[in-house]
């Protein structure tokens, strides 16, 4: 009899962290602590080129909203103030009308499913829903 693995979750972007507790992980810059989320060879703020993986706090307020109604379903695109850490993302779990959103709200990280593939494997995304 052969065993086949279950298929995998995947992330849908490096820098999110799968399991029990997701959670994202910036590059951090080891000399001014400046956090970025894709890959860097120098550090937009000081040119330094030495970095350090770090967690980023799953939970923060929405700092800037925008209602995109352009395709098949409208959606709220935002940016998250994660305790210092700006993180561009979707909202989740919200009706994409401003009356529904507000500067200030307070979200948590949320994953979801972007699809399955032929071979099973899951394809994981991030937003952040209301908290």
């Amino acid at each position: 009899m052969i065993s086949v693995a279950p298929p995998a979750a995947i992330p849908f972007v490096d820098y999110l962290v799968l399991g029990k507790r997701p959670y994202l992980r910036a590059s951090e810059c080891k000399r001014c602590g400046a956090r970025f989320f894709d890959r860097r060879n120098a550090c937009a703020s000081c040119f330094h080129t030495e970095f350090k993986r770090v967690r980023v706090k799953s939970s923060g307020v929405v700092t800037s909203f925008t209602i995109v109604a352009t395709g098949p379903q409208p959606f709220v695109s935002a940016i998250v103030d994660c305790d210092g850490t700006s993180v561009k993302c979707t909202l989740v779990d919200v009706e994409p009308d401003p009356s529904q959103v507000e500067l200030g709200m307070k979200v948590k990280l949320a994953t979801y499913s972007m699809g399955v593939d032929d071979t099973g494997a899951e394809a994981i995304g991030f937003g952040f829903r209301p908290a």
